[in-house]
């Protein structure tokens, strides 16, 4: 089995973070700003080290993603509470934040983001519709998902596990386009040296 690391970064709201890391729901818990959690887990026969990192756990502010580096994040999570339009707005410019960091850091062009509407059990008291979520997510390219994190641990599990494989995925693409553009330019390296040498002859 292959052992790799898999980095996240995002705004994610602690109640979903807890399921995924211990498939326990904690309605009321104490956060750290600035948090790092790390899980092992095996997807597809692979052991992973997974570092989710949330630079908004206490803060609701959408610029606190910009406080830290974003380019060693393999993977974006940016959840919002479906009861609090507010949230809502600020998962919109957490998305423009990563979008243009993208724009900005080629490593960046194509990596995985999902944008989650959490509290779905709460949808009596409703703020954001399902629909605007779903455009938002359109808009930036990246996966949509409304879940509870009190009801269903398994919602949970399968958001994670897909964006890990779109990880995954992405980054045995980068590896190979490494690879084809280090082959390319051994061979036109060559045929520099050989064709300089047969005009001299």
């Amino acid at each position: 089995m292959n052992d790799c690391r898999t980095n996240l970064f995002g705004r994610i709201y602690i109640s979903v973070l807890v399921r995924f890391l211990t498939r326990r729901f904690i309605g009321e818990y104490a956060s750290n700003a600035n948090s790092l959690y790390h899980k092992r887990l095996s997807i597809d026969g692979r052991q992973l080290n997974l570092e989710v990192f949330d630079p908004c756990s206490q803060s609701s502010e959408a610029r606190c993603i910009l406080e830290e580096p974003v380019d060693w994040a393999d993977g974006f999570v940016v959840v919002y509470n479906i009861s609090d339009r507010t949230s809502f707005i600020n998962a919109k410019n957490i998305l423009r934040q990563i979008r243009e960091a993208r724009m900005d850091n080629c490593k960046g062009s194509e990596v995985p983001v999902c944008l989650v509407g959490n509290k779905q059990d709460l949808c009596h008291v409703r703020q954001v519709r399902e629909d605007e979520g779903r455009c938002l997510a359109q808009e930036n390219r990246c996966h949509f998902q409304e879940v509870s994190a009190a009801e269903s641990y398994q919602d949970i599990a399968n958001l994670f596990t897909q964006l890990i494989r779109q990880v995954m995925e992405h980054l045995k693409y980068r590896a190979d386009r490494r690879r084809y553009s280090g082959s390319k330019s051994m061979a036109k390296l060559i045929n520099n040296v050989f064709g300089k040498r047969r005009k001299s002859v």
